[in-house]
């Protein structure tokens, strides 16, 4: 059985001694954050550090997972049950490494996500009976300046269904009725978090929490096959969390587009001039 205990990484060992200091603060603080992502192993490459982060800050943090990552393999021989159990067990070892017990495993077919009403209904369902003030969610946009794996269709339908979850489906009562007569009461979430790309206008310092993101990366084993080096081919992860870094003031920092979407939330910062991330090279999806 696979076990969370054996997703280690010795590499950035010291560097992590040298960013345990006081991070720079959030915008705000956060009870329950909901992170929603396409695949397994989304949630670790674009939020894997802030997750880490606000677990550690006392945020009680649940993944949505949109897919069964049946596609996830190059082994034509391997069937899609099996590779999905896989894939699910490894994606609870690499939540499990970032303090987060509370994984949801919608199942809908990986290769077909599209934001119609059966997705938006199901996280329109997560939102309102998890409660999030924050949620972190794919762009819904096809970046034309990151390699190409970050718009994925399946990365850009859950973003596009994430957004149109959280208004106006999850705070308006007379959406999807059969929610509110299962108890699910209608619910603003105050603020959404995006991966940056070319809008970013918010960085999160992560520290020392850089790399236990390379950790939980490595706990989805089955998307290393045939990798002599699994740890030196995600080199260009830390790269971007460096180049984040440089443009915060610290040593590693993930970046997002920050979008203020409840009534109570924190006024929205003004955008960090040339704090995109740098286009990265490698395997996985960023």
């Amino acid at each position: 059985m696979f076990s969370a205990r054996r997703c280690t990484v010795t590499g950035m060992q010291n560097e992590q001694h040298r960013n345990e200091g006081a991070l720079i603060p959030l915008p705000r603080q956060f009870s329950r954050a909901l992170v929603i992502a396409a695949h397994p192993d989304d949630a670790e490459f674009s939020f894997g550090a802030t997750v880490s982060r606000l677990v550690a800050e006392g945020t009680h943090v649940t993944y949505v997972v949109c897919t069964d990552g049946s596609q996830g393999s190059e082994d034509r021989d391997l069937p899609a049950e099996r590779l999905t159990a896989t894939r699910y067990e490894e994606q609870r070892a690499a939540a499990a490494r970032l303090g987060v017990a509370d994984v949801v495993l919608l199942g809908f077919r990986d290769g077909s996500l599209t934001p119609d009403p059966a997705l938006r209904r199901a996280l329109t369902r997560q939102i309102r009976l998890h409660a999030p003030e924050l949620v972190l969610a794919h762009q819904p946009l096809r970046s034309l300046d990151f390699p190409i794996g970050a718009s994925h269709p399946d990365h850009l339908a859950a973003g596009e269904a994430t957004l149109a979850a959280v208004y106006p489906d999850a705070r308006n009562p007379r959406a999807y009725p059969e929610l509110l007569t299962a108890g699910l009461e209608p619910h603003v979430v105050d603020e959404v978090w995006l991966p940056g790309h070319e809008h970013t206008d918010l960085l999160v310092d992560v520290g020392g929490h850089a790399r236990r993101k390379i950790e939980a990366i490595l706990c989805h084993r089955s998307q290393f096959a045939g990798s002599a080096d699994p740890e030196a081919g995600l080199a260009w992860v830390t790269d971007r969390m460096r180049a984040g870094g440089r443009a915060a003031g610290c040593a590693y920092a993930e970046s997002f587009k920050r979008l203020v979407t409840g009534a109570h939330a924190a006024p929205g910062p003004r955008p960090v001039p040339g704090a995109g991330a740098p286009a990265v090279a490698g395997g996985g999806r960023p």
